[in-house]
């Protein structure tokens, strides 16, 4: 191994990178860009649900129940309706996602002490958007009508409404949020976004810097020449490497000083595991590039081998706990799982190697692998 060699070819490839003014923003534009887009588009929180009131009592009781849903950052009055038939109209055109439909006699009959049964309309086109405004709906229902059985109970025994919310309430639930206090989707999916853009980018430059040679025929010159497979291929992936783990940098300062994400981990240990996912995705853009002969498939098919697996398989939208036995054993096979559990670990849990030290073997592993096969595969020999 002559290390001159190889700073020479890691030197022209980093010329060619340069001189190519459209490969160089999509090697550093490219990833801020995504990390902009799917960090502001893919937030999971519902919240400022439109709906819209059919209020037939008119009363201070009913008035006093729907104004809970006022106030609430989980939903956005849209307005009152006069009828269920207009209920109906504006959520078969999307206006609202769901319409309360208030009774006659709400106030005359819980006053008297007898239920009384509120309609709510919820637009069931997207099932886990549907299912978090039930639980929404569910939660303030049950608390309007905890606190008029407390009033109830406090009336008629002639008690303090606080011995009274005891006697109601003798078990209270107090539930504490851990890692992520406001239960911000932004502060889990941010961090996954950076695992997403690397996974993404790395192999894609990689890939097309090195079938670049083929389509020019420079890569003839490395047939005749005296630098050995190792050598091509140390040096032809440093810059690459290095441009990735810029960008490693450079998302992980989007994240905590654009997105606002914490980050309560060991920095020197993130970036170093940072390196060692960029080792591993890279590895998988040489593969690609040796597979085939122009930019065009070479990119096709790293976006398929790299961003199909990395949304369905890392945990980046839905936990890989959740996922079925075969998607589990699916999901170790890619090395976006490994990274995802170090981001979200090192930015919300603040862990480090001492718990993510099995993900940080797995990546390494994984790079290893990767570049054995891909140094038995690169041949000097011109395939006819």
């Amino acid at each position: 191994m002559n290390l001159r060699r190889i700073a020479t070819v890691a030197s022209k490839e980093w010329r060619e990178t340069v001189r190519d003014r459209m490969f160089f923003l999509l090697a550093f534009l490219l990833p801020i860009l995504w990390m902009l887009v799917f960090g502001y588009g893919l937030v999971l929180d519902v919240e400022n649900i439109p709906f819209a009131v059919v209020d037939r009592d008119r009363s201070a009781l009913s008035r006093d129940y729907l104004y809970r849903f006022f106030e609430s950052r989980y939903f956005s009055f849209q307005g009152y309706l006069q009828s269920e038939d207009e209920a109906d109209a504006a959520l078969q055109t999307g206006k609202i996602r769901a319409a309360i439909i208030v009774p006659e006699k709400f106030e005359e009959r819980l006053l008297a002490g007898q239920p009384v049964g509120i309609q709510t309309l919820i637009d069931g086109t997207f099932p886990l958007r549907t299912d978090i405004t039930k639980m929404y709906v569910i939660a303030i229902n049950s608390a309007f009508s905890e606190e008029r059985v407390i009033d109830h109970v406090s009336r008629r025994s002639g008690i303090a409404r606080a011995q009274a919310e005891a006697r109601v309430r003798p078990i209270r639930l107090e539930v504490r949020y851990l890692y992520n206090e406001e239960v911000r989707s932004t502060w889990s999916m941010v961090p996954a976004m950076l695992m997403f853009t690397l996974m993404v980018s790395s192999p894609l430059l990689t890939a097309l810097g090195i079938v670049r040679e083929k389509e020019t025929g420079s890569i003839y010159n490395i047939y005749s020449s005296t630098v050995t497979k190792f050598e091509f291929l140390a040096g032809k992936l440093f810059p690459y490497v290095l441009i990735s783990s810029v960008n490693a940098v450079v998302l992980w300062v989007m994240a905590t000083l654009w997105f606002g994400v914490p980050f309560k981990g060991n920095l020197p240990f993130f970036l170093a595991a940072s390196l060692v996912f960029v080792l591993s995705s890279t590895g998988i853009g040489l593969l690609v590039s040796l597979m085939v002969r122009t930019q065009i498939a070479a990119l096709l098919i790293t976006l398929i081998v790299a961003m199909v697996p990395t949304i369905l398989y890392s945990g980046l939208i839905v936990p890989v706990s959740s996922l079925s036995p075969g998607s589990q054993i699916q999901a170790h096979l890619f090395p976006g799982m490994y990274y995802t559990n170090i981001v979200r670990g090192a930015f919300l849990k603040g862990v480090g190697f001492e718990v993510l030290w099995v993900d940080v073997l797995a990546l390494a592993a994984y790079a290893a692998a990767l570049r054995i096969v891909g140094y038995r595969f690169f041949t000097k020999r011109p395939r006819s």
